[in-house]
């Protein structure tokens, strides 16, 4: 057997052979500083090294060294994940993307742009601007979240409602396997039925398939500037009712809701003369621009009134609409200043809404925990967030209890338990019963042809 220490002194070696000086990193505290994404509460062990690959080949020599030593493997974008997703293995290897984040190619003629997973979404947005252009794809993070991130949990964000999540605006990939051998799939067209959709594959598969080294993705003409609505209702069936009249007459851009909970932490940390009386906030939004955007907002506005709305305001003015969305902006980072959070993403359909959020209302009561729910209304994506105090053992637990609690009814509604931030480890011990033991083996079946040796992300999704 090969003693511990003369294996890691081979595979750092080899990586060393492999990769450029700036490539292979085992400072103590740079290590420390890659362990674990944004979700604190997870698991993460100590990688015995980072690398930071700067191309497809280096990749490539990354993970067949890897494979030959039967290292685990934990590709990094930003950090921003919210599930633990890109948390290290004890003694594996984490791979960061971020020296390879060239955006290679906009073609403003055939809509796409060619980039690699460590550009920042808000940099191809920027890049797509300049040819009038624009990548729809706006999760919260997009400021600054990789796109390799983005792909890897399939982002969603505040306009999914009209223009989908991540993977409804990637064309096509390239995907380094944990062999070393590389994948392409789909293409640059923006119709492609050839074969299994290995695209949809790999997007949301969280870096336990292969690491995307590459993405094509769509771009579309730029909207008009949007009409903003915001409207607050006096129960939670009220702002329902509004939401079901909404999408059921109308198309939005966006359309978010906030709790009173929400409603009354984002008044206390940014007083905007929010009502936090009102049991609910809606805001809606449409990008159709001229006199269809602005029937389109009469329309949601009529929506609300008839649902029974005390409060409606509309704006044309996009400083203005700007003004209006700030509460929703605000809503995590004004829950967060009370206290340590467990930020939830489940989704329910459309009809199940009020449902769901009496539920949290409920559960709070029950649990003694504070739980503020807000979210993407119109594709039925919501974000209970429990606040706690994360020095109380008692607290800890009833938080716990109460998360657990929440995704047991979202299940129970015939929901999921996340829309948009995926698995990673928060979420792994309850996939296994959304997704039913058939599923499962067809997931594990997949997983061992692609990585046969278990090394890529152990320990996350599955």
């Amino acid at each position: 057997m090969v003693p511990s220490t003369l294996m890691s002194a081979n595979l750092l070696g080899e990586l060393a052979a492999v990769l450029p000086p700036e490539g292979v990193v085992t400072d103590a505290d740079v290590l420390e500083s890659h362990r674990r994404d944004q979700a604190s509460w997870a698991e993460a062990g100590m990688p015995r090294v980072l690398v930071r690959p700067g191309s497809t080949q280096e990749v490539q020599a990354v993970l067949r060294v890897a494979s030959a030593h039967r290292v685990p493997v934990v590709a990094r974008g930003a950090g921003s994940g919210l599930t633990g997703g890109a948390n290290a293995v004890e003694g594996g290897i984490v791979l960061s993307l971020s020296r390879m984040n060239r955006i290679l190619e906009l073609d403003r003629r055939g809509l796409f742009a060619v980039v690699q997973p460590g550009v920042i979404n808000a940099a191809v947005k920027a890049a797509a601007a300049e040819h009038g252009l624009w990548y729809s794809p706006d999760p919260a993070s997009w400021e600054f979240s990789s796109i390799g991130g983005n792909l890897a949990t399939n982002a969603g964000g505040l306009c999914c409602v009209k223009y989908g999540v991540t993977g409804d605006s990637v064309l096509g990939l390239e995907a380094v396997l944990a062999d070393g051998s590389v994948v392409r799939t789909g293409g640059r067209t923006h119709k492609n039925v050839a074969g299994y959709d290995l695209t949809r594959l790999f997007v949301g598969s969280e870096g336990t398939l292969g690491i995307i080294t590459e993405a094509t993705l769509r771009l579309r003409p730029r909207p008009p500037p949007a009409t903003t609505l915001v409207a607050s209702f006096p129960t939670l069936v009220a702002a329902g009712a509004a939401v079901t009249e909404i999408m059921t007459g109308t198309r939005p851009s966006l359309l978010e809701l906030m709790d009173r909970a929400t409603v009354r932490a984002v008044e206390a940390h940014r007083p905007m003369g929010l009502d936090v009386d009102a049991a609910a906030l809606l805001l809606a939004r449409s990008d159709a621009g001229g006199d269809q955007g602005v029937a389109e907002c009469a329309r949601m506005a009529a929506a609300c009134e008839s649902a029974g709305a005390t409060f409606i305001a509309q704006s044309g003015d996009e400083a203005e609409g700007e003004l209006l969305m700030g509460a929703r902006r605000l809503a995590y980072p004004a829950l967060e200043r009370q206290g340590s959070t467990l930020l939830d993403d489940v989704g329910v359909p459309l009809s199940r809404i009020v449902d769901l959020l009496a539920a949290v209302e409920r559960i709070a009561e029950q649990r003694g925990v504070l739980i503020g729910t807000f979210g993407h209304a119109g594709d039925g994506n919501m974000h209970p967030t429990l606040v706690f105090d994360r020095n109380d053992p008692d607290a800890v637990a009833r938080a716990q209890a109460a998360f657990d609690d929440i995704l047991r009814v979202v299940d129970e509604m015939g929901g999921t338990i996340t829309g948009e931030h995926g698995v990673g480890m928060l979420k792994r011990p309850y996939l296994a019963r959304q997704l039913g033991p058939e599923s499962t083996r067809i997931h594990m079946a997949i997983k061992a042809t692609l990585d046969p040796l278990g090394i890529l992300n152990p320990g996350k999704l599955l």
